[in-house]
């Protein structure tokens, strides 16, 4: 390895052994770092998802890459290496993954997740601001939630929403806690255990804040089912 380059070691084959890239998880890294690890991974043929990415850092990254995209709610840049590949991946994609929220202060999160599954050639179905405080909200979007080949569910707060939506369908839920809520949330940890103590079978959940994790496992999931 050049020793100017000596800071990182991109896993280079996980697109094609795993059927999902490496992440770059920007916070942290220099500008220079980035641009590296990009250069990287779509000389392999892997897509780019950079997660946790500025806008400075996009405007880096798209003078050097053209087709670079920043998704600023999301604060993600992505870069599809192969389009032939993902629109292939797209046109049998007859199933979806359902994207949900509990709050509006949830959708950041949320859309990190929805748009790490749409990058890998998923179709998205979203659904935000349907939290507890109001059941109606969850009622009124039941058959689409009962459908989806499976369904991530982002909340801070208590957490309870993703418990609530697994006890009304056949499919995994996968919940994201998000530090989002006052003090006695403590910045996700209290939605967490909520939903690591759920008693529904077919929950299960990530790390906080974690979209791009719950990204990746719902198009897994949502993949075989396309199979």
């Amino acid at each position: 390895m050049d020793k100017k380059y000596n800071f990182a070691v991109p896993d280079i084959m996980r697109y094609k052994r795993q059927n999902f890239p490496e992440a770059i998880f920007c916070s942290g890294k220099t500008p220079e770092q980035v641009i590296h690890i990009i250069d990287k991974l779509l000389k392999s043929g892997s897509p780019v998802i950079a997660t946790r990415a500025d806008y400075s850092l996009y405007r880096k990254v798209k003078n050097k890459f053209k087709n670079a995209k920043y998704h600023k709610i999301a604060h993600m840049i992505t870069i599809i290496s192969n389009k032939n590949e993902i629109n292939k991946k797209e046109q049998i994609s007859k199933s979806y993954i359902c994207v949900v929220t509990a709050g509006t202060s949830d959708i950041p999160v949320a859309e990190e997740a929805a748009i790490t599954c749409e990058i890998l050639g998923n179709r998205v179905e979203r659904i935000y601001d349907i939290g507890i405080a109001g059941l109606h909200r969850v009622e009124q979007n039941k058959e689409k939630l009962q459908n989806a080949s499976c369904i991530i569910v982002c909340a801070g707060m208590e957490g309870a929403l993703p418990g609530v939506i697994g006890g009304l369908v056949s499919v995994p839920v996968i919940g994201v806690p998000t530090s989002v809520g006052y003090g006695a949330s403590f910045n996700g940890l209290a939605p967490l255990l909520t939903m690591l103590n759920s008693c529904i079978a077919n929950l299960c959940c990530v790390n906080i804040d974690d979209g791009y994790g719950a990204g990746i496992i719902a198009h897994l999931i949502n993949n075989k089912r396309n199979l």
